[in-house]
């Protein structure tokens, strides 16, 4: 029995590496600090997502620039300005002056890490990941496609809403850049007149360290490491004087602690269940509709992955119900068979363009999944398009929560619906993909990727064919992976087309213009 195991665990194994080498994806950006395209001094009047004010976090006034204490905070920032060595010059580069694109990365490449299946006992059975013990084994988390959309709104919101109060402060207290008041200190990045008390690189440090830190048990020592380079970068670069650092520091702390209590009572801990839950919620889907999902996996988990994710918290549509799509084709109809026997030609007549397109957007174990696949896009579109970090956080934002509210909308058709795959309805199906370990309708690619698009189609309008081509080719190669029909993917589109409907009308009524 054990020889057995180590077997299926050396091919799972060997699944996620060629997966991996064939969808090899790059998460760090290579790009140089550049020129904002717009400063948006009125983000501070935007609206907040979770923060109830733009003063809910209070934040002292600073110290005059012509006061003693300030002086000697410059003067120490122009002796340490001064004195750079190479590894701090490199960090300087690195972190850049649009830091949100940085910890996007990191939180992709995190993602990416724990984006493992965790294997079985020798007796069979499952230890699930567990965040009291996230040592393991197995460790936690598993960052499959609703953990990782999760983690990415998390993180994003706490950014924008951590940005927003800094440009309150910013513009009520307008004290000018350190290089501004004295122009013998060297700054590292384009010029520009933001102000620079409380510092917007320290909100996005501390608030990305905090939100990261609770998604990523075992990465604390990291993350607190990646935070106190980026903070002292600040002062390498000559952006910031220690006080504006502090009082960045403070928002960012204080945004990630909202952040997180909402995270805490989201439902997302009674996501994964117990066997005899899923065997009952399985049991109403057969007694309403006649069919059921059945997991052909080897070696079988005795239960999908998570069955309640359909009823965690969403960001911005009232009731799951509102965008919970209608009833697929009964298997063995007319229509039904229609998509089966395309499945079938598909599979008789592969392509090597077929082929590619079904393994690029593949994004399964060892990726950073079809949600983190999207935020590759958003942060290619925010350096292309020159964003400040604001604005930056909030093209994020609103994409993150569009995918995880449509991620919720998806899981929840998945287990009320509970159909079966393709392999599972059609005699010796073969798959050239991994068959996911939950019901089929609708498509979860179709429906992160269709959200993901609308959004930042409102938020890039010159981007709208690239966005909409991208979705559309992102369900489409589920299709030829042969572990979707059509219909799962169809209605997947429209499904995240009108969750994400709700977050644009957010979006449109916040303040900041497109």
């Amino acid at each position: 029995m054990k020889k057995k195991l180590k077997k299926q665990i050396a091919a799972i194994l060997l699944l996620v590496v060629v997966s991996s080498c064939e969808n090899e994806l790059p998460t760090r950006a290579n790009y140089q600090a550049y020129s904002f395209t717009g400063l948006d001094s009125n983000g501070g009047t935007w609206k907040l997502i979770l923060l109830s004010t733009q003063d809910q976090i209070i934040v002292s006034a600073p110290s005059n620039v012509s006061s003693t204490a300030y002086q000697s905070e410059l003067a120490a920032l122009k002796s340490t300005t001064s004195n750079l060595n190479g590894n701090q010059l490199d960090a300087v580069n690195y972190w850049s002056n649009n830091s949100i694109v940085r910890w996007n990365e990191i939180a992709l490449e995190l993602v990416a890490k724990y984006n493992l299946i965790p294997g079985p006992n020798d007796d069979g059975t499952y230890t699930l990941p567990n965040s009291a013990n996230p040592s393991g084994p197995p460790p936690f988390p598993f960052a499959h496609p609703p953990y990782a959309c999760r983690a990415f709104a998390y993180l994003s919101v706490a950014q924008f809403d951590g940005l927003i109060t800094a440009w309150h402060y910013k513009y009520l207290y307008n004290r000018q850049a350190p290089y501004k008041v004295d122009s013998s200190i060297p700054f590292a990045y384009a010029d520009n007149d933001l102000p620079s008390y409380p510092s917007d690189g320290a909100v996005i440090a501390v608030a990305s360290r905090d939100i990261l830190s609770a998604m990523f048990p075992l990465e604390k020592e990291f993350l607190a490491e990646k935070a106190k380079e980026h903070l002292e970068s600040l002062i390498w670069a000559g952006a910031n004087v220690d006080s504006d650092v502090a009082a960045g520091e403070y928002i960012g702390s204080e945004a990630a602690k909202v952040a997180l209590a909402r995270a805490a009572t989201d439902g997302m801990k009674k996501a994964q269940m117990p066997k005899p839950v899923s065997d009952s919620i399985k049991a109403a889907a057969f007694a309403r509709f006649g069919w059921q999902w059945d997991n052909l996996e080897l070696p079988v988990r005795p239960v999908g992955l998570t069955p309640l994710f359909g009823k965690v918290k969403m960001w911005n549509v009232p009731t799951v119900e509102e965008v919970r799509p209608p009833i697929p084709p009964t298997p063995g109809s007319v229509e039904f068979q229609k998509h089966a026997d395309e499945l079938v030609d598909f599979a008789n007549n592969m392509t090597e363009e077929k082929r590619k397109i079904a393994n690029w957007w593949s994004d399964g174990l060892g990726t950073y999944t079809p949600p983190g696949h999207w935020n590759k896009f958003a942060k290619d579109f925010i350096i292309k398009y020159k964003m400040n970090p604001i604005r930056s956080a909030r093209t994020l934002a609103y994409m993150n929560m569009a995918i995880m509210d449509a991620g919720i909308s998806c899981w929840d058709a998945k287990y009320y619906y509970h159909y079966p795959r393709p392999i599972q309805t059609i005699p010796g199906f073969k798959v050239i993909l991994g068959t996911p370990n939950f019901p089929s309708y609708t498509s979860g690619h179709s429906t992160f990727s269709a959200a993901a698009a609308e959004v930042l189609s409102y938020i890039f309008p010159n981007e709208v064919g690239l966005c909409k081509s991208w979705a559309m080719e992102a369900a489409e190669s589920r299709i030829y992976g042969g572990i979707h029909y059509r219909f799962d993917t169809e209605v997947g589109i429209t499904q995240g087309k009108s969750v994400a409907q709700y977050t644009i009308n957010v979006a449109k009524n916040d303040g900041a213009g497109n």
